[in-house]
């Protein structure tokens, strides 16, 4: 990587007044603890020793320690993440049965002196929370806490970050999945990319450093970005820690989306083989990692393939008041209903030993994970949705940083960009899923063969949707064989030579034309059956949508791909997405160009029936 040049960019940015970067955190998603180095220019009055020996109603029968509370202030959030909730939300707790402020003060004021010192504040997203600026003040007066600390999405925090470090706020988690900003709205259903972007901003503003950015990864959504996250610390003081996706699914383990710490850690040596491994420190849940001549560094957070439970001292309350000891078991105590019966100190501390005298070695669940899933997993998995942008991987960094030059941030960040050898920059995007699978679009300019077919394809006598009497009639599949079903389409927008600059150079003031245009084709493979009449509906398994810019024609060239079991061919599909993909492309530019000709949508290739396979080379 060309670190110095980056650098300096990142220098002038940062003294220019700069904006900054973050994205949407998951609810159910692990946010596990870690050592917070405290803003240095904001001495705290409750920085001093421990005032009294660690209780033993905090140390658990395995002689762990607990002294990090993780306090909830709302079940609520601001985002709608795919993997975390439905888009309408899920049912709250009636606000009577949550902590009141109060409540909240004094369970952290019994933990506290009882030798907690580090509480961090969770949520949902703690931000929205009215009173989160007092509750921040009345815990920095408890004698002993070290650390306040808050894991946010980011979407409130420049407004309340200077606030909240006036009240005693000396560690920050920011929670960012993705660094593509159509992605981002595609993850949390909402908007707010640049919003988050603002507060990592402020963070590093307001001397807090490292700032902590949070990142889940998941198989089939972002472990492409690995490295972009990574070549963001270049410049920046930020801690990039990548999650292990914790794989549990309703009631049952599922492995496909978890990417390991392992497999992690190679992808990034293949790029940095200079990686050093950093000191652990006690009670650390990360694994840290630095490269060499980088301002930050990067952290796994390996709660799946390398648990931390042997050294693990944290402690969770809810929302509405509920004590957990491991944020994998089940078992809970409700704390809020001892309090509002009465009860005194002494009587609380014996119910928080007691459940704390409880806490396994480690949890059944992850043990049976450990013995029972594969030690390395592999690269493809079906029935997931993998988002991945073909790049020169050196340059994302620097193109991030376009994001802040100048204080502002620009409506339409690069996305992608493969350097050709000249000044001009070529866009690729896909949402390629199998490692396997060709990277490419077609080449529109390679000359058209005739279609060719590796298999038997007798014609039909007649059409298939049309019965005896000539009247549409949808096909009865009931019988037909269940198969592996695999289609492939393309189409070519001409764009003409302004609306091709201008998606080239990403400064379409719609936005980035190509991933909508790719997430559009995504949606309409899915939704097919809805709008062709007599097409069946079908389970797709993995649908890909790649779209290349080819300057000789000032064109961009779509590529669908979509495969699915059953007993019904994914044709449509494949030609719906790719079709309306270019439709979407369309919808982009035609304010600046109606000139535009969407041409050649056709089959490229299909696989699987009773008809054989069809290959158009």
């Amino acid at each position: 990587m060309a670190a110095q040049p980056v650098s300096r960019v990142v220098q002038r940015v940062l003294r220019a007044g700069v904006r900054s970067c973050s994205s949407g955190a998951p609810v159910t998603q692990p946010c596990p603890g870690e050592p917070v180095v405290e803003v240095p220019s904001r001495p705290r009055p409750f920085l001093g020793e421990r005032a009294v020996p660690f209780s033993a109603f905090l140390t658990d029968s395995f002689g762990r320690h607990h002294s990090y509370l993780r306090i909830s202030l709302t079940e609520r959030c601001n985002l709608r993440c795919q993997y975390c909730m439905p888009e309408e939300g899920v049912p709250l707790t009636p606000k009577a049965d949550l902590l009141t402020t109060e409540e909240i003060l004094t369970l952290a004021r019994l933990f506290v002196k009882e030798g907690v010192d580090k509480i961090r504040l969770t949520g949902g997203e703690p931000l929205i929370r009215p009173d989160v600026v007092d509750i921040v003040a009345q815990l920095r007066r408890l004698e002993g806490l070290r650390t306040i600390g808050i894991t946010t999405n980011g979407i409130n925090l420049a407004r309340l970050l200077p606030q909240l470090q006036k009240a005693g706020l000396s560690a920050i988690n920011i929670s960012l999945d993705t660094l593509v900003p159509a992605k981002f709205e595609f993850i949390v259903r909402r908007k707010g990319f640049h919003k988050v972007m603002e507060g990592i901003h402020k963070a590093i503003e307001l001397g807090y450093s490292p700032v902590k950015v949070n990142c889940v990864v998941m198989r089939g959504l972002n472990e492409d970005e690995l490295l972009d996250f990574v070549a963001l610390t270049e410049g920046l003081p930020l801690d990039v820690r990548f999650i292990e996706y914790m794989p549990f699914d309703g009631n049952r383990w599922n492995f496909k989306k978890m990417v390991s710490y392992k497999e992690m850690l190679d992808t990034l040596r293949q790029q940095w083989p200079d990686l050093e491994k950093l000191p652990e420190e006690e009670s650390s849940t990360a694994k840290a990692f630095k490269i060499p001549g980088f301002r930050g560094q990067v952290s796994f957070i390996t709660s799946m393939s390398e648990h931390f439970c042997g050294t693990c001292n944290r402690l969770r309350i809810t929302a509405d008041g509920n004590l957990k000891v491991c944020l994998f078991g089940n078992s809970e105590v409700s704390l809020r209903d001892h309090l509002r019966s009465g009860a005194s100190e002494e009587e609380l501390l014996r119910v928080i030993g007691a459940a704390v005298g409880r806490k396994k070695r480690q949890h059944a669940e992850l043990f049976l994970m450990r013995q029972d899933s594969p030690p390395a997993l592999p690269s493809t998995f079906r029935n997931s949705l993998h988002v991945q942008v073909l790049r020169h991987r050196v340059s994302f960094s620097s193109q991030m940083v376009t994001l802040w030059k100048g204080g502002g941030v620009p409506q339409a960040p690069l996305v992608a960009q493969r350097w050709l050898g000249s000044s001009l920059p070529q866009r690729h995007f896909s949402s390629h899923l199998d490692s396997d699978a060709n990277p490419k679009c077609l080449s529109p300019t390679e000359p058209q063969a005739p279609a060719a077919s590796s298999g038997p394809l007798p014609d039909s006598e007649q059409l298939t949707h049309v019965d005896t009497e000539g009247r549409m009639a949808m096909v009865d599949v009931g019988r037909k064989p269940d198969t592996e079903r695999v289609a492939v389409a393309s189409a070519v927008v001409l764009l003409g030579p302004v609306a091709f600059k201008l998606i080239q150079e990403n400064q379409l003031k719609k936005g980035d034309a190509l991933a909508v245009a790719q997430l559009a084709g995504i949606q309409a493979a899915k939704l097919t059956s809805q709008l062709i009449p007599l097409c069946h509906h079908v389970a797709l398994s993995h649908i890909q949508v790649q779209l290349e810019l080819d300057r000789a024609r000032h064109a961009a060239v779509i590529q669908a791909s979509c495969r699915a079991r059953g007993p019904t061919g994914v044709e449509m599909e494949a030609l719906t997405s790719a079709a309306v993909a270019a439709l979407a492309l369309y919808d982009m530019c035609k304010a600046v160009s109606r000139d535009i000709v969407l041409t050649e949508i056709k089959l490229v290739s299909k696989t699987g029936g009773q008809r054989g396979d069809f290959h158009r080379t």
